[in-house]
C-alpha cells in the first residue's frame, strides 16, 4: 500500500463519526444550498433516523436554522460568527487588505483574493469595481483552480511535475470558453510560470478577462490576487497597465523580508 493510501486510511479510521457528519452537513448546505431532512439524508447518504437528532442539535446551537415551516434547513447565524472570526484572524487577509485597496483605486476594476484548497480556489476577499461585475466570485465561493487566473498563478509557482496533479484528466467546462484539453491547459500554466502572471478569458465568467499573480506570503504559494475586467473595457494599453500593476505589487511584496508568513 502506498503512503497516500495509508494516511487516508488512518485518517478515516480516526474520525469521530458524529463530528464528521456535522461537518458534512455544513459543507453540503454551503455547497448545494438548503434542504429538507430527506434531501440532506439523500445527498449525504445518512439515515434519516440518525440525521434527525443531529439537525435538531445543530439548530439548537445556532449552526443551522429552518424556514417558517420548520422543514427546510439552512446555515445558521453561528456560521457567520465563526467565518467573521476567521477573516479577522487570518494574517494574509490582514496583509493583503491595503494592497487590494491600492490596486482597486489604481485600476478601478474588481480585485479578488483567493486561496488554494486542494484543487480549488476559495475567494477570501473582494473589492468591487465602481462599475460592478456580475461574477461567480462572492467571498466563500469555490472554483476549480485550473479555470481561474488566481488558481493558475498559484499552480505556476509549483514544480512542473506537481502542477499536473491539480488538473484532472477529464476537465469540466464552466463556460463554453473553458479550456478542456488537458495538454493545452498545462501549457497555459507553463506560460504563466514563464511570464510571472496568469490569465484567463471568459473561462469562468463570460465577457470577463482576468489576470492574477501569486502572493509571497508562505513557503508554498497558496494565496493570489487577481483583477477582473470586462473585455469591453480592455482598450489599447489597458491590459498592459493591469499586468504591470500586478507584477509591480508582486515584486514589491517579494522584496519585503517581513512579508513572509509561515503556515
Amino acid at each position: 500500500m502506498d503512503a497516500d493510501k495509508t494516511v487516508t486510511s488512518s485518517s478515516a479510521t480516526s474520525e469521530v463519526k458524529s463530528a464528521a457528519r456535522v461537518l458534512d452537513v455544513l459543507d453540503d448546505i454551503a455547497a448545494n444550498g438548503p434542504g429538507t431532512q430527506l434531501q440532506l439524508a439523500t445527498r449525504l447518504g445518512i439515515p434519516k433516523s440518525s440525521l434527525h437528532a443531529l439537525l435538531r442539535t445543530m439548530c439548537a446551537r445556532g449552526w443551522l436554522d429552518t424556514d417558517q415551516t420548520g422543514s427546510v434547513y439552512r446555515l445558521g447565524v453561528h456560521t457567520l460568527t465563526v467565518s467573521s472570526a476567521y477573516i479577522d484572524g487570518d494574517p494574509v487577509l490582514a496583509r493583503a487588505s491595503a494592497v487590494m485597496d491600492e490596486i482597486a483605486a489604481a485600476t478601478e476594476e474588481t480585485v479578488h483574493l483567493g486561496r488554494l484548497e486542494g484543487a480549488e480556489v476559495i475567494y477570501t476577499a473582494k473589492r468591487e469595481s465602481k462599475r460592478p461585475l456580475r461574477m461567480y466570485s462572492a467571498v466563500g465561493r469555490r472554483l476549480p483552480a485550473y479555470s481561474t487566473a488566481l488558481g493558475r498563478a498559484m499552480l505556476a509557482e509549483m514544480p512542473e511535475d506537481v502542477r499536473g496533479t491539480f488538473v484532472p484528466h477529464q476537465i469540466k467546462a464552466i463556460t463554453a470558453q473553458t479550456i478542456t484539453n488537458r495538454d493545452a491547459l498545462l501549457a497555459t500554466i507553463d506560460k504563466a510560470a514563464q511570464l510571472g502572471y496568469a490569465e484567463e478569458t471568459e473561462e469562468s465568467c463570460l465577457g470577463v478577462r482576468c489576470f492574477g499573480v501569486a502572493l509571497p506570503f508562505s513557503h508554498q504559494s497558496v494565496d493570489a490576487l487577481s483583477i477582473a475586467v470586462p473585455i469591453s473595457r480592455l482598450k489599447k494599453g489597458r491590459e498592459d497597465f493591469i499586468i504591470e500593476t500586478l507584477l509591480s505589487v508582486k515584486a514589491r511584496l517579494s522584496a519585503m523580508r517581513d512579508n513572509r508568513l509561515v503556515r
